[in-house]
């Protein structure tokens, strides 16, 4: 395998079927800086994760992701479960983008296509950024346990082409069956919270669910974790907070507690439901979760 060629991953479903419609223009942007591009495409869940853990295990150093947040959690899975190393880059095609969004690409995937391809062109240097464990998996944007989590679940049954506002629309269909407040331990050094709550998010970058704001002060190159915790709340408490959520002004509020982290565990009393980079994970009561700093390297 050419170590200059750069393979380039497609899925269609992306952005409710946005990214296939545009994977011929996408190719043909790349093309026209004259780099040694090979396509592939997604076929299923987890199709990609798999050809890009094959390409890098044979020496691929160059993995390019147009697609969503899903796409990037399985590029990032494929590069970090290999012995090799690979740079990734991404050209923002889903419904959210957060992790887009927490990297400074332009969501325009037009212009994010020609500075991505005239950044391999002068051979500009990768720029390292962390990423998460989860226990035998890797997160690119975020983690979930509780409430979002179920949100995520919701919002991937919802076809309706409204963009973010599907995470707003699983939201309140959510609610509908009420707010649970599960048992949770969570152990991170010298904290410890022990009780219920509604959700328990643990962020490498700012955004999740594409208008959410949820993390103000993540960085994904600062080597820490933001965790957040919401305490247990009403149906009409969420609808409250929504709006600072969304421009990130509920850092303070009575109900919220903030910590930064390296290393963390979690444990429930009953199996609960989790996602990572906005993709749901089996049922499980046992989590670890900690900061691979500097695991990535972004094109």
């Amino acid at each position: 395998m050419a170590a200059d060629t750069i393979h380039l991953f497609l899925n269609p479903t992306a952005g409710r079927g946005r990214a296939g419609r545009r994977q011929p223009r996408i190719v043909e942007l790349m093309g026209q800086s004259g780099l040694d591009i090979e396509y592939h495409a997604s076929r299923s869940a987890g199709d990609l994760e798999a050809q890009v853990l094959k390409l890098v295990d044979k020496g691929a150093t160059r993995v390019i992701v147009a697609g969503g947040d899903g796409s990037v959690h399985e590029a990032i899975n494929g590069i970090l479960r290999s012995d090799n190393r690979a740079a990734l880059g991404v050209i923002p095609t889903g419904t959210g983008n957060d992790f887009a969004k927490a990297c400074n690409i332009p969501l325009n995937w037009e212009h994010a296509t020609r500075l991505l391809a005239d950044r391999i062109a002068a051979n500009v240097t990768p720029r390292k950024i962390d990423a998460g464990r989860f226990n035998d998996r890797f997160f690119a944007n975020g983690a979930g346990i509780g409430f979002d989590a179920k949100v995520t679940r919701v919002a991937q049954s919802i076809q309706l082409p409204i963009g973010d506002l599907v995470y707003l629309l699983a939201i309140l269909r959510t609610m509908i069956d009420g707010i649970a407040s599960p048992q949770l331990r969570i152990s991170a050094g010298d904290y410890v919270w022990d009780g219920p709550l509604t959700l328990a998010a643990i962020s490498n970058g700012p955004w999740v669910g594409g208008m959410f704001h949820i993390a103000p002060t993540a960085d994904n190159a600062d080597n820490i974790l933001e965790l957040l915790i919401a305490k247990p709340v009403t149906r009409r408490r969420i609808l409250t907070l929504l709006p600072k959520l969304m421009s990130g002004e509920h850092m303070h509020e009575a109900e919220i507690v903030h910590r930064p982290v390296t290393h963390l565990t979690i444990r429930a009393e009953l199996p609960i439901s989790s996602h990572l980079d906005g993709e749901v994970q089996p049922m499980q009561t046992d989590f670890e979760l900690s900061i691979l700093p500097g695991a990535l390297d972004l094109l």
